[in-house]
């Protein structure tokens, strides 16, 4: 009532006629502005993640803007607004192809963190829908900062989307220690094994049905699935690729992972290499 109708009486008489201590307005107006502050922020974090993140992930970009705020309180703010992140939608499994039966071993065991660029990297792909027809994704990830470094798009799930995804990293591919993957055709055959052999990387297979074997790989799938996939339609493999470029920059440059200390990869990698100057 005296915020609406301030311009016409003075604060202090309202306040007298209400039997209201100033003090007490003034407070309440000053936490109604910290209130719609916090608001403001939560909803914009929420945006530039591309409607991804959710109350933990809020928390910590918000902490580098200097603001404390609880994870309750995100909650309510994001529902009073009607955010609703991505990850709260049930995903669809798909079924696995019947694996390679090569007797090539494990010789990652699960040995998912790694200490220096390169040592390890995983590959996995997945399917998207373009137009009326199925098209695949591949990506390469460094497990030292779960970086995306490279990728491809195309029409069809076989050795020559691997071999372009491999193609498209930056650097000298000789650096590179290891490669692990599934058991999918599409990554042990002639065409990948004569690339490996020819920048000396040592090749390492998950076991037969044991998808845990590639736990990094497949969840990063699982947030490309949620945050890039699902909420498009591609007219065009022209559209994809174009797109999801875009997707990759912006998750390798800008999106926090919590395996990261909530750090993008790009982010850890800096941090890493001032550590070790």
């Amino acid at each position: 009532m005296i915020k609406n109708n301030q311009h016409k009486y003075s604060i202090s008489a309202m306040c007298k006629v209400l039997q209201l201590p100033r003090s007490t307005y003034y407070y309440e107006a000053k936490e109604r502005k910290n209130e719609d502050d916090i608001t403001s922020d939560v909803i914009e974090v929420f945006h530039q993640s591309r409607q991804n993140y959710g109350t933990r992930k809020i928390k910590h970009e918000l902490k580098k803007r200097g603001k404390l705020v609880s994870r309750r309180r995100i909650g309510r703010i994001m529902n009073e607004q009607g955010l609703v992140s991505t990850y709260t939608v049930a995903q669809f499994k798909p079924h696995n192809d019947k694996p390679n039966e090569s007797d090539q071993v494990n010789e990652l065991n699960r040995e998912f963190s790694q200490e220096e660029e390169l040592t390890v990297v995983v590959s996995d792909l997945t399917y998207v829908r373009v137009h009326k027809k199925w098209h695949y994704i591949c990506v390469f990830i460094d497990l030292f900062n779960r970086e995306i470094i490279g990728f491809s798009t195309g029409e069809n799930k076989d050795a020559l989307l691997v071999y372009r995804a491999l193609s498209s990293i930056k650097g000298n591919l000789h650096s590179i220690q290891m490669f692990h993957t599934d058991r999918g055709r599409e990554f042990k055959n002639q065409v990948i094994d004569e690339a490996l052999e020819t920048f000396n990387i040592k090749r390492s297979l998950s076991l037969k049905g044991c998808p845990y074997d590639n736990a990094v790989a497949e969840a990063t799938f699982k947030i490309i699935k949620t945050e890039f996939v699902k909420k498009r339609h591609f007219d065009s493999l022209e559209e994809l690729h174009r797109e999801f470029t875009d997707y990759v920059h912006w998750y390798n440059h800008l999106r926090i992972h919590g395996t990261l200390d909530y750090l993008s990869p790009v982010e850890y990698k800096l941090t890493h290499l001032k550590k070790t100057v």
